[in-house]
């Protein structure tokens, strides 16, 4: 497992230390300018959140490091009784494995579907109980209960993820403390189609493909598009994505190929009850 997140120190602490002194340097030889140094921190503190590919207040993880130029596939939201079969089906067509990041409630409530995921192979992240936008708003004490609350729920199905996405990546100076003590990475992604929970599935495809680098972690989600309607359309972009990587020879790897570092443990065998304490790595 890589280095978790309390056990190094971030570029907000080192940028914060650095910041303090040149103001107070400043405070005794250029007074008026002492302030400078600490709303130019300052400000990095209020827009750092908004890029998830930033590991400014914690270590990120948001692409590979394979030196190769393969990509890792990552969904989002789930797992729903529409979108989920649909995106299982065709991960198994083009024999692809993906990292579902899931909403707690949501496993809580559709426990089959985290069975089948990783029945099928795949491997399970935390992404918040509710996927509440106002989540890094919150107290310590409120974010390491929604994370907490989380893993419990997944725990009831054999499953211990060891990665943590945040809701729309955004982090906060206090995650990094709540994910050393539960001993999670936190893990972002590097290219997205901007579909907005799926409610933009036109062109998805296209899009992914147009901005697609090696080492990406994709984001899409699993979803089920409003109007249900356009679920037969989003499933055709999703196997045109797929169909589009496989004629590309594209290669595709698990997670944790990609980035070198376990992203799930399985604390007994999915769907029969015997003791298992297995990784996935």
């Amino acid at each position: 497992m890589a280095n978790p997140p309390g056990s190094t120190v971030s570029q907000a602490e080192k940028l914060a230390a650095v910041s303090f002194a040149l103001a107070l340097f400043l405070l005794f030889n250029a007074p008026a300018s002492a302030p400078l140094p600490l709303l130019f921190f300052l400000t990095l503190c209020f827009i750092a959140p908004f890029f998830p590919q930033w590991g400014f207040f914690l270590p990120v993880i948001s692409a590979g490091k394979t030196g190769s130029k393969a990509v890792a596939l990552t969904f989002d939201d789930g797992p729903s009784p529409s979108s989920t079969p649909v995106l299982l089906q065709l991960l198994k067509k083009y024999n692809y494995k993906a990292t579902f990041f899931v909403i707690g409630n949501k496993a809580e409530k559709y426990p089959h579907l985290i069975t089948d995921i990783v029945a099928d192979g795949h491997t399970i992240g935390n992404h918040s109980w509710r996927h509440d936008s106002l989540l890094m708003l919150r107290n310590k004490k409120n974010l390491r209960q929604d994370i907490v609350k989380t893993q419990k729920i997944l725990a009831e199905s054999g499953v211990r993820p060891l990665v943590f996405r945040p809701p729309a990546g955004i982090t906060n100076p206090r995650l990094k403390s709540v994910l050393f003590e539960e001993g999670l990475m936190a893990v972002t992604f590097s290219c997205r189609a901007f579909d907005h929970g799926n409610r933009k599935i036109s062109n998805l495809a296209e899009r992914i493909l147009r901005r697609l680098k090696p080492n990406d972690i994709i984001l899409l989600h699993d979803i089920a598009p409003e109007p249900a309607i356009l679920l037969k359309e989003w499933k055709i972009e999703i196997d045109t994505l797929f169909s589009t990587l496989q004629k590309n020879k594209q290669k595709v790897l698990p997670l944790e190929e990609l980035i070198g570092s376990e992203v799930m443990e399985a604390t007994e065998t999915i769907g029969t009850g015997d003791s298992l304490s297995e990784t996935y790595h």
